[in-house]
């Protein structure tokens, strides 16, 4: 039988079964093996639920959770595209446009935690699809709005079901590879995915709004949900861990709170003085929330952090490089699409695909990163290389003029960029979910999303600022003349570069400190290892 017993009662009985096994061969042709699932009704225990999908699908799995990452990550770029004609269709102000972007980050960015955490309480699956499903709906219903107002709940709806979506999809990717090799080759792919689909944003919104109409931008969700839905409800399996953990409520009220505050503090930060009570009282009150958060965490019975999830060095050093990157990757896609546009002239399309040759960098690396250096050399050498890249690439981005050509002064800096994103993204989201047990994969998940989403909202109030500053500051005693005014914005382009590659040279001396030495280490036991400091 192969199965280990306490005491020679259960030797006894497991010998007189195999001889009668035994003698039942000698009269009867040999009967297959029953499958796992009828061995465990056998023994009176309920059969263990999968995490993942079967051993032979695994690879159309990863099309199915890429596709649905791709629509969740190329969203926030593609609606900035249909931004100026949804305003002329719509009639709503300047004023108002932000909310557009804003509500989707607040409802993402809050909800993301508890969007994780509820993935591992009902099951990777369900909430899989009930994600896929309500994006598709929140996406339906704005790309029909008839007003500004059902356009904006529109995008808080997509907040919503993006948070537990991409969490979801995840952690799906982390318990359905489990060998190294074809994990490494996995994160890799899916890596190359989440760097890229802004990019790739960019390109289709252009795309569609050009050809098309600014609506097609939302109603597109609807096909990428539609294949991705069709391919999971075929391929994953139900089922959530056995031992999955209770809901902290306070704690979840808590880190909800918290975030909500900061990406909306620095949202407002964006139209609003620094020293306005509506950007500083925010970011304060969200900060006070999360060190309340952090402390609750050290004392739930159940909480919706778990400690031994963050304080594991390389995952640690994972969630700082991912919220660093997403920080300075604003300086790419945000100002240099500024730049082609209206300084180069270039159209939307002309400028998504300006960027696809960063996107091709990014997958390249991605792939060799995860596939080959990494498994020889660990994150601790290729994370810091790609953060270093990053900062060298931003900051020879700086030397962009009116006068600049894109295949002798743009894209070379973009191949650099491009390269140096893909050997942080494919890396860090593979360390920051290696080890961890089925029962806190969702929430592991999340906080590389979290960490992105804040990051990037981060990253855009400062950069914005900065680069306003800057802006203002180079016309104070000039003529506002048209050649000045251009100068000013190539000023303040190069000022949110140089800070962006600062954010950049902070990763490079972050990770460079955090991960440890040599080839990751494989888990102690099936799930996961102990937490080391």
């Amino acid at each position: 039988m192969g199965r280990h017993t306490k005491d020679s009662v259960e030797v006894g009985r497991a010998e007189r079964i195999a001889a009668a096994a035994e003698d039942l061969s000698t009269t009867r042709p040999p009967v297959s093996t029953p499958p796992p699932a009828a061995a465990y009704a056998g023994e009176g225990v309920p059969p263990p639920p999968h995490t993942g999908a079967r051993h032979e699908h695994r690879w159309l799995v990863l099309g199915v959770i890429a596709l649905a990452q791709l629509m969740v990550v190329l969203d926030a770029t593609i609606v900035n595209i249909a931004l100026p004609s949804a305003q002329r269709d719509l009639g709503f102000s300047d004023g108002n446009r932000q909310w557009i972007v804003t509500a989707y980050a607040l409802a993402f960015g809050s909800l993301l935690l508890l969007g994780g955490r509820i993935a591992d309480l009902v099951g990777r699956k369900v909430v899989f699809l009930t994600g896929l499903v309500g994006f598709a709906l929140a996406s339906a219903i704005g790309g029909a709005a008839p007003s500004f107002e059902v356009l904006v709940t529109a995008r808080a709806l997509q907040g919503v079901f993006g948070a537990l979506l991409a969490p979801a999809a995840l952690s799906l990717l982390t318990t359905t590879f489990t060998d190294p090799k074809e994990r490494a080759k996995a994160f890799g792919i899916y890596g190359a995915v989440a760097g890229t689909g802004g990019a790739v944003g960019l390109l289709l919104g252009g795309l569609l709004t050009e050809y098309l109409d600014w609506r097609w931008c939302l109603y597109v969700n609807l096909l990428f949900a539609a294949l991705a839905f069709l391919g999971a409800l075929r391929l994953l399996h139900p089922g959530a861990p056995l031992d999955r953990p209770k809901l902290d409520i306070p704690g979840t009220v808590l880190v909800s709170a918290g975030l909500f505050c900061i990406v909306y503090g620095f949202s407002n930060a964006e139209t609003h003085a620094w020293s306005s009570a509506q950007t500083w009282g925010f970011l304060a009150a969200g900060g006070v929330l999360l060190i309340a958060f952090a402390a609750w965490q050290t004392r739930a019975r159940h909480p919706l952090l778990p400690l031994r999830v963050v304080l594991d060095r390389d995952r640690g050093a994972s969630y700082l490089a991912m919220f660093i990157s997403g920080a300075g990757m604003f300086g790419v896609f945000l100002f240099l699409t500024y730049y082609l546009q209206q300084v180069l002239r270039y159209s939307p399309v002309k400028t998504g695909l300006a960027f696809l040759p960063m996107v091709f960098a990014m997958i390249v690396s991605s792939v060799v990163a995860q596939n080959k250096l990494v498994p020889r050399l660990g994150a601790k050498p290729i994370v810091p290389l790609g953060m270093g890249l990053g900062a060298a690439g931003l900051a020879w981005m700086t030397a962009l003029d009116a006068t600049s050509g894109y295949a002798a002064h743009v894209l070379p800096p973009l191949l650099v960029m491009g390269v140096g994103m893909g050997l942080i993204f494919a890396p860090a989201m593979s360390m920051a979910t290696a080890g961890v047990a089925a029962h806190d994969a969702g929430v592991a998940s999340a906080m590389v999303n979290t960490s992105q989403q804040v990051g990037g909202s981060i990253g855009t109030a400062l950069l914005n600022t900065l680069a306003t500053s800057a802006a203002t500051s180079y016309l104070a005693g000039r003529q506002p003349t048209p050649a000045a005014r251009v100068q000013a914005q190539l000023h303040s382009y190069s000022t949110a570069y140089w800070w962006s590659a600062a954010f950049f040279a902070l990763g490079l001396l972050v990770s460079v400190v955090l991960y440890r030495k040599g080839p990751p280490r494989p888990a102690v036991g099936p799930t996961e290892g102990p937490v080391h400091m």
